[in-house]
């Protein structure tokens, strides 16, 4: 079974200094509590792939996505490899004002057995409907 994730916020900061957050995948072990190490595959103007370290307790799993970029309008993520039968998410940023923007992610994912689901469920389902927040509290930390 697909889960659907939808989260916004609205920020006073601009789509390209949260766009750079999204995208700065290598610091993501400083702020995500669930990401633990991160890898840059490959990356390019319009293109990432990276592999992320998820773990809490004897749980350690990753996952690698391949991301399409569009500068500081959206980051779009697609399962390589990992746990999961299917991860989409697409984060998008609105800029409102010359000193407001709206950021959204949508994720759907579906785990690939029973087993993966009952140990990387509880951590991967809370990760997905708090990234939002959380990016939101690293931008107050970085952007003031």
């Amino acid at each position: 079974m697909t889960i659907h994730i939808e989260r916004s916020a609205l920020m006073p900061y601009s789509a390209h200094q949260m766009y750079l957050l999204v995208n700065d995948v290598e610091k993501y072990p400083e702020f995500l509590p669930w990401c633990t190490e991160t890898q840059l595959i490959s990356s390019t103007d319009t293109e990432m792939v990276a592999k992320l370290i998820i773990s809490k307790g004897p749980i350690r799993q990753y996952f690698i996505t391949r991301n399409n970029l569009v500068a500081d309008k959206s980051v779009e993520l697609n399962l390589q490899e990992g746990p999961f039968k299917k991860l989409h998410g697409l984060w998008t940023f609105n800029q409102l004002s010359s000193e407001a923007c709206r950021i959204q992610l949508v994720m759907d994912f579906d785990y690939s057995n029973v087993i993966i689901k009952a140990a990387l469920g509880p951590l991967f389902n809370k990760a997905a409907t708090t990234m939002v927040e959380v990016f939101c509290q690293r931008a107050k930390q970085i952007y003031g």
